[in-house]
């Protein structure tokens, strides 16, 4: 199988895993910067080239595109699609996955349980908009942030208002959501693959922070999550398109709640904390789907 990686970067945990598990299996296995990815589109006829080079006859992309190359990064990703190339993520289950707000109108759609979210665009609904959400403390995140970037809790209904008066100050897209306390400040990654969570860990918080990602100092263990965790994620991945996920969870009095939907989750930290080899689980479910004829 040739095999293709977009990402900026080789030399990242996540895309020297994912190169390692598809040479191993032997596998030819290139990574790809998708901003030197440029494309020729004609009727009926799409051509990539590379580095002044055509590039073509791919099984299988894997696509690794950051938050702020989304746009461009998606646009290659459909080229290759278009091209006859199989991806389990594919351009537009990216570009859900990456609006905040499209997820979770998606996922409550489909009845998955999230938490209450709020969202509006005009500073004289303000008022009212805290009032459908509730009493604080209030989350309030970016609509496009990643790995808990732009992500605030406003403990007092006061800097709830303050905090939204100053990102629409900053025309800036963003949800408030209710903040769970009965989580204590863990939730749980589950890592989905081909409809199943292959690994999961819970994240806990560093003292004095409510965000769990590791990237802001969460300590990570592994967990076994319970037959309910396991089938929201698998659904939430299901409904979204994607058939690599990482489903952040978190446990409610209600239920186990997504957090999030990740399209490019890092490997790194699962594999670490819990010793599964998600990069050979992935290149073995592209290896099926390609065999399979996409």
């Amino acid at each position: 199988m040739k095999l293709a990686i977009l990402s900026r970067n080789g030399k990242l945990y996540s895309t020297r895993r994912l190169v390692e598990a598809a040479r191993a299996r032997g596998h030819s296995a290139r990574v790809l910067d998708p901003l030197r990815c440029y494309m020729r589109i004609a009727e009926g006829q799409f051509e990539m080239h590379y580095k002044g080079r055509e590039i073509d006859g791919y099984h299988a992309v894997i696509p690794r595109v950051g938050a702020s190359i989304t746009r461009y990064g998606t646009a290659v990703v459909r080229q290759f699609e278009l091209m006859g190339t199989f991806t389990p993520n594919g351009s537009d289950a990216i570009l859900r996955a990456r609006d905040k707000l499209r997820c979770h109108q998606m996922l409550a759609a489909d009845g998955i349980g999230m938490p209450v979210t709020v969202f509006g665009d005009n500073p004289d609904d303000t008022q009212d908009l805290l009032s459908m959400l509730g009493p604080p403390p209030h989350v309030i995140k970016l609509n496009e942030g990643t790995q808990g970037a732009g992500v605030l809790l406003a403990e007092k209904l006061s800097a709830s208002r303050g905090v939204i008066e100053a990102l629409r100050g900053l025309y800036a897209d963003f949800l408030v959501q209710e903040f769970i306390a009965e989580a204590k400040g863990a939730d749980l990654r589950c890592f989905v693959v081909g409809g199943r969570v292959i690994a999961a860990m819970r994240r806990q918080a560093p003292k004095g922070d409510f965000r769990s990602n590791l990237h802001r100092g969460g300590i990570a263990r592994p967990v076994r999550p319970s037959e309910a965790e396991q089938e929201v994620a698998a659904r939430a991945a299901e409904v979204v398109g994607l058939g690599v996920a990482g489903v952040d969870l978190i446990r409610s009095a209600r239920g186990p709640l997504v957090l999030e939907v990740n399209a490019s989750p890092g490997l790194e930290g699962i594999e670490q904390a819990t010793g599964v080899d998600v990069a050979g689980a992935i290149v073995e479910y592209i290896e099926a789907r390609v065999r399979e004829g996409g």
